[in-house]
């Protein structure tokens, strides 16, 4: 089976073929556009992104749309967690607001919802969550975004210390990859 995944992004292509397994994965050619996150839920921009992608090409597509949510903050920074310090922010200014915004052990959350479009209009969405918490100070050096300072349930280790193995299996993005794969049969 083979899909079209609707970024450009090499990391996260690279992250969906490992979590989709014997799924072939193809990313947005260069001719089609990449539409602007309007939605106001995980779920309405990762339908925008897939709706895009399989109108440009007629193909099946996927995408994603996450975020962390903190308790203190009524599950903000949510879906702008991408650009919680402004939209040009880098990875590093997100997380170093959310870390003046949130005490240390504070409750967080991971979301994914994975969009499926087929070629014919129909949509089915997968979502995904990990809870955790804020750790005391950033450690680890894989992953990217808020993952320093994300201490997953049942873990001492924040997700930017675990293996690529052990992060898939816990996280967000893998759970809903997860459902997506037996929804496919793959």
């Amino acid at each position: 089976m083979r899909l079209l995944l609707a970024t450009r992004n090499a990391h996260k292509v690279r992250e969906f073929a490992r979590l989709l397994g014997d799924v072939e994965l193809d990313p947005l050619p260069d001719e089609a556009g990449t539409p602007e996150e309007t939605g106001e839920t995980y779920a309405e921009n990762a339908l925008i992104k897939a709706r895009a992608a399989a109108a440009a090409t007629g193909r099946a597509a996927i995408a994603d749309d996450s975020g962390v949510e903190a308790a203190a903050l009524g599950g903000r920074p949510g879906v702008r967690s991408a650009r919680y310090a402004g939209a040009a922010a880098s990875d590093g200014e997100n997380l170093a607001l959310l870390r003046e915004e949130v005490p240390a052990g504070s409750a967080l959350r991971y979301v994914c919802v994975i969009a499926h479009v087929a070629p014919g209009g129909a949509e089915t969405l997968f979502e995904g969550v990990c809870e955790g918490t804020m750790a005391a100070e950033d450690a680890g050096t894989r992953g990217f975004g808020y993952d320093p300072a994300f201490v997953p349930e049942g873990e001492r280790r924040t997700m930017a210390e675990l293996t690529d193995a052990e992060k898939d299996a816990i996280s967000h993005r893998g759970r809903a990859a997860h459902a997506l794969r037996e929804w496919l049969g793959a």
